[in-house]
């Protein structure tokens, strides 16, 4: 019975995995240098396409609304010379064309 028992015995060591540990080191630990600190990054401000384009139609925008508020402004004042043109012109026709009698044609 002790053989048998023996023998299992021997047969669970030899199941069991024996753990091997890491050798032993005669160096001494080192201490490892750190990499020297990067420095802080500063953010650049961001010119987006849409920003400038925004720009630029703004400035195109006062351009065309100052053209059109000169165009209106040029009408209004040819309106108004040709209007004045006009009641001179009546006037000046009104003083010529003084209504006088005529007389009846005679028919025999």
């Amino acid at each position: 019975m002790k053989k048998i028992q023996k023998l299992v015995g021997e047969e669970e060591k030899l199941r069991m995995p024996i753990a091997q540990g890491l050798p032993w080191t005669t160096d001494e630990t080192k201490c490892l240098i750190k990499p020297p600190v990067k420095k802080n990054t500063i953010p650049t401000d961001l010119k987006l396409h849409s920003d400038i384009r925004a720009v630029e139609r703004a400035w195109f925008a006062h351009q065309v609304a100052e053209k059109g508020r000169l165009i209106k402004q040029y009408k209004m004042e040819r309106e108004r010379q040709q209007k004045l043109e006009e009641e001179e012109e009546i006037k000046r026709l009104r003083k010529e064309l003084i209504p006088k009698a005529q007389l009846m044609p005679y028919f025999d």
